[in-house]
């Protein structure tokens, strides 16, 4: 009885999963068969001897006020989580631009590319060039945080206002996780399912709890694991990671000159490498509420906005909380 009982366990549990899959739908290599929310444009990059290709929405107001706020996705997003965002800024008169960064969303995955956030900061310049925007406010979510300072730092004179958005990068995270080489970090990802990315998500991003609505963003990432290609996001996923954890951007916030606001849910505890050390290190790392305070004490015209129960996407877990503060500082 109890043989049988094991049994139908497992059956039920590849059921379950034979489920999850089926409503899981491939995603192309460039996401052509993903919709997002604002019609895409592309711009060419002539970048390490190769030529890509970066997407990127540029959502103009009906009424403009005259400013462009630019959205930066994290590591495991595209641009088409900022949807809600855009709505809102575009219906209170700005310019939202919303860049796919090289290796994510609907931009080339380049098969040999040296990731730093320097290059991808010079991408993103030359999307603001070609589009002749001179002055903009510069808001990063997650590696996106990363970018922005990075952008920040780089072009100071372009950014009026600067805003980080549960950012990773507040911590050095080399200084606790030992080092994973870019040929593991690729096994590591070639392993990764629609299972393995939710519970990542759940554990890290949203302290352990889920809602059927985040299954939306889940979904271009789980879709990639079913493509017959996906070694090649496989391998851009495995440079990335190298580039957060060998680029940090902790020791320059003091540098930082821009007016900014720092958005931060306080139940996010992500910090990359995590995984790789033990309990008692782990407890030491991703402390968002310790983290935000810290880094509003390096940033010297800067504000901070704690979000208490929340996790690490406020503009998807709690939007109006988000929101509000957003646009009162950029209204200021």
């Amino acid at each position: 009885m109890k043989t049988k009982s094991h049994l139908f366990l497992i059956n039920l549990l590849f059921l379950l999963v034979k489920i999850t899959y089926a409503q899981v739908k491939v995603s192309d290599l460039n996401l052509e068969n993903y919709k997002y929310p604002f019609p895409v444009k592309y711009i060419t990059i002539n970048s390490q001897k190769q030529e890509l290709q970066m997407a990127y929405m540029d959502v103009k107001p009906d009424k403009a006020n005259g400013k462009v706020v630019m959205l930066l996705h994290g590591k495991n997003f595209n641009g088409a989580y900022w949807r809600q965002t855009t709505e809102v800024l575009t219906k209170a008169g700005y310019r939202v631009i919303i860049p796919d960064q090289i290796g994510f969303g609907k931009s080339s995955k380049p098969l040999n590319y040296q990731y730093s956030f320097q290059d991808l900061a010079r991408n993103t310049k030359q999307i603001l060039d070609d589009l002749g925007i001179r002055k903009l406010c510069v808001l990063g979510h997650s590696m996106g945080g990363m970018l922005a300072t990075r952008f920040v730092l780089m072009c100071p004179d372009m950014v009026e206002k600067f805003i980080l958005v549960n950012p990773i990068g507040l911590e050095d995270y080399k200084l606790k996780v030992p080092y994973q080489t870019i040929d593991e970090a690729y096994q590591k990802e070639l392993k990764q399912t629609y299972q393995t990315l939710k519970k990542y998500q759940q554990t890290n991003y949203y302290d352990g709890q889920w809602k059927s609505a985040y299954e939306e963003w889940l979904a271009p990432l789980a879709g990639w694991t079913l493509n017959k290609d996906y070694s090649i996001i496989a391998w851009n996923s495995a440079l990335t990671s190298d580039m957060i954890m060998t680029q940090p951007v902790a020791y320059e916030f003091d540098k930082i000159k821009t007016p900014t606001l720092l958005i931060i849910g306080q139940r996010d505890r992500t910090a990359i490498g995590k995984d790789r050390v033990s309990k008692e290190l782990q407890a030491t790392m991703g402390n968002y509420p310790e983290l935000g305070k810290l880094t509003q004490a390096k940033i010297a015209n800067s504000k901070l906005v704690p979000i208490e129960g929340v996790g690490h996407l406020p503009h998807i877990e709690a939007f109006d909380k988000f929101i509000t503060p957003l646009l009162d500082f950029l209204n200021e």
